[in-house]
């Protein structure tokens, strides 16, 4: 175990926390890391000789998250920038909880557990949030508009994300059900038959990837993007009501494909 009363350099720090196999992950790690983890580093550098734990850290990234949804209720653009704000935050926080375990060789269930609480409950309020706000809940909402529909909405995009989200660890489940390996995080192991038609759908989502939106980041930029298209329109709330139904027909659809996909891949054969 390293020596845990001592601030190590940088470089040390690099290559204990940052190894290939975590920087090299294709599949597992989001977008925003590649840059989340120049930064992240020097925090982790600074939490290695207090008592926080790696956990402690988990926790305070699953209130960031929460709190990506409450800003979207936020009326007008400021809700969206802190939404924004608060999802790269929470993503900062995601690599340093990892950097300080792996530093400090301190891994359990429960650490895995929190930050799968994390993510899912993010991504998921954030679907929620969304409805809601095209509802007006905060705000209000015109009369001719019925907030219902747009809260039960709001209710079908989140349990898309959350759907959608689960299918990944259903995988990780199933195998180690079966009694087989964990599949290493590579595109061969997920590979799809090029000539099937899943195949050859999944190379049109590489030009479309629609379904790479339904991360909390990505879906507080989204966000951001309505705000800013509803700032100029001067009617955000119709902004959103148009987006929300789009949105939910993205997240189900993308549901439906990545069922398809992972019952044509390796993942699930024995």
């Amino acid at each position: 175990m390293n020596d845990q009363r001592r601030r190590p350099a940088i470089a040390e720090l690099r290559a204990v926390c940052q190894p290939e196999s975590v920087r090299g992950r294709k599949n597992a790690e989001h977008w925003s890391g590649f840059y989340m983890r120049d930064g992240s580093v020097h925090l982790t550098r600074l939490l290695v000789p207090t008592r926080i734990t790696p956990n402690g850290v988990t926790g305070i990234m699953i209130v960031s998250g929460w709190c990506v949804g409450a800003s979207l209720l936020i009326p007008g653009i400021w809700g969206p920038i802190l939404a924004v704000l608060f999802g790269q935050l929470q993503m900062f926080l995601d690599a340093v909880d990892g950097e300080l375990a792996r530093w400090r060789q301190r891994f359990s269930p429960a650490g895995i557990f929190l930050d799968r609480v994390a993510h899912y409950t993010t991504e998921g309020f954030v679907g929620l949030a969304l409805g809601l706000r095209a509802a007006g809940v905060v705000g209000g909402h015109p009369a001719d508009v019925d907030p219902w529909k747009y809260a039960f909405l709001g209710g079908l995009l989140m349990g898309g994300i959350l759907i959608n989200k689960s299918l990944n660890d259903m995988v990780h489940v199933a195998r180690a059900l079966a009694g087989l390996d964990r599949l290493p995080d590579t595109a061969e192991a997920k590979a799809v038959p090029t000539t099937s038609l899943i195949g050859m759908a999944r190379k049109v989502f590489r030009f479309l990837p629609f379904h790479r939106i339904f991360h909390s980041v990505d879906l507080g930029l989204v966000s951001l993007g309505l705000g800013i298209v509803g700032l100029v329109l001067g009617d955000d709330q119709q902004v959103f009501r148009v987006a929300v139904p789009v949105l939910v027909v993205l997240v189900w659809l993308a549901v439906i494909g990545h069922f398809a996909a992972i019952m044509a891949s390796p993942r699930v054969k024995a």
